[in-house]
């Protein structure tokens, strides 16, 4: 019998919200994921091919090499990021003559200095790259811009869902709390502006104050505010009756610490749910306006600007180059939203 009673009470025993979310498979596979994007975005820069600024090494003798593309380089001690394609070399002594690499014909024959050249650990100063995704019209690495875009994409999901949480919460608070004249203009206010379609909004800010990367994130931010206020208002309305916070009135606390000690812990789990989502839809925004011309500007290395510049290929054999960045959008997007199904499923009480 007590064996059995410990069984049972073991099975009785409640199950965290993490481990919920643990249990969900999808939820789980996107925050994989989505981590492996932030190490992407993090680290990218030291182990992709173009490591410049951007990844913007253009070389037009390069232009649209099929995925799998190899090509034989030799690179200058001067400055290591200076890089030239060749198609032949041959040592003359102290001096190297090469062949520039042309896709079409035969390319301009040079000679360099051997000693300005860098060599590998075995002395030989002719190496090679491979270019896994292939180049594109510029003969910039595609896997290299990819890789620089994701950094794009989540720092604009970032700081817009941050902006987005600072204003939301705040007049949710103030909302939902004070109630009287205080939530009748902030009603008012989170209503007309709820009447305004977003992407027009957006559009709007971005001719006001002009395009560029750092204003998307501004524009965004301030067009996801309203739902977030709208939930937390109606959390905090709940709250706002129950016994401990009447309990923290009667024995004098401020209205401040009751907001921010009892009052916000309470309503934090549909905020999390809903910035999970607001992740997705700053990233598909930040793609959308960029598409368009209004977001981040090129050679700003962007998912949506990607696209721009290669959707007139989307009927030939090099249709890759406009839907490549297209299923990272999509894998993103996905991603965030299957987290957000799982913290919403995992923060549910009345689950399990």
């Amino acid at each position: 019998m007590e064996g059995a009673k410990s069984k049972f009470e073991v099975s009785m025993e409640p199950i965290s919200s993490f481990q919920r979310f643990k249990k969900n498979k999808l939820a789980m596979a996107g925050l994989f994921f989505i981590v492996l994007m932030i190490l992407v975005s993090t680290f990218g820069s030291f182990i992709r091919l173009d490591k410049t600024e951007n990844a913007n090494d253009q070389k037009l003798s390069l232009a649209l090499c099929k995925p799998g593309f190899n090509v034989q380089f030799i690179s200058l001690k001067s400055d290591a990021k200076e890089w030239f394609p060749i198609s032949k070399s041959e040592s003359l002594g102290d001096t190297l003559r090469v062949e520039l690499y042309e896709k079409n014909g035969s390319g301009e024959i040079r000679n360099f200095a051997t000693k300005d050249l860098i060599a590998n650990s075995e002395g030989v100063v002719v190496s090679k790259k491979k270019f896994w995704l292939g180049t594109d019209k510029y003969g910039r690495d595609v896997l290299s811009r990819l890789m620089a875009g994701a950094s794009v994409s989540l720092l604009v999901g970032s700081i817009a869902v941050v902006i987005s949480l600072i204003l939301g919460v705040t007049l949710g608070l103030w909302a939902g709390y004070f109630k009287g004249w205080i939530d009748a203009l902030i009603s008012y206010f989170i209503q007309v502006v709820w009447a305004i379609p977003t992407l027009l909004l957006v559009m709007a800010i971005c001719f006001a104050f002009g395009t560029g990367f750092w204003k998307v994130f501004v524009a965004v931010g301030l067009t996801m505010w309203v739902e977030v206020a709208r939930i937390t208002r109606g959390q905090v309305l709940g709250v706002r009756e129950k016994e401990y916070i009447e309990a923290a009135k009667a024995i004098g606390n401020s209205s401040s610490r009751i907001i921010f000690k009892h009052v916000l812990p309470n309503v934090l789990s549909p905020i999390i749910v809903m910035s999970a989502a607001n992740f997705a839809s700053a990233i598909l925004m930040e793609a959308g306006l960029s598409f368009l011309g209004l977001g981040a500007q090129i050679p700003t290395p962007s998912w949506g600007n990607m696209i721009r510049e290669s959707y007139s290929y989307l009927t030939t054999d090099m249709a890759y180059l406009a839907f490549l960045p297209g299923v990272c959008i999509m894998l993103l997007v996905l991603s965030f939203m299957m987290v957000g199904n799982g913290l919403r499923d995992a923060l549910d009480v009345r689950e399990n």
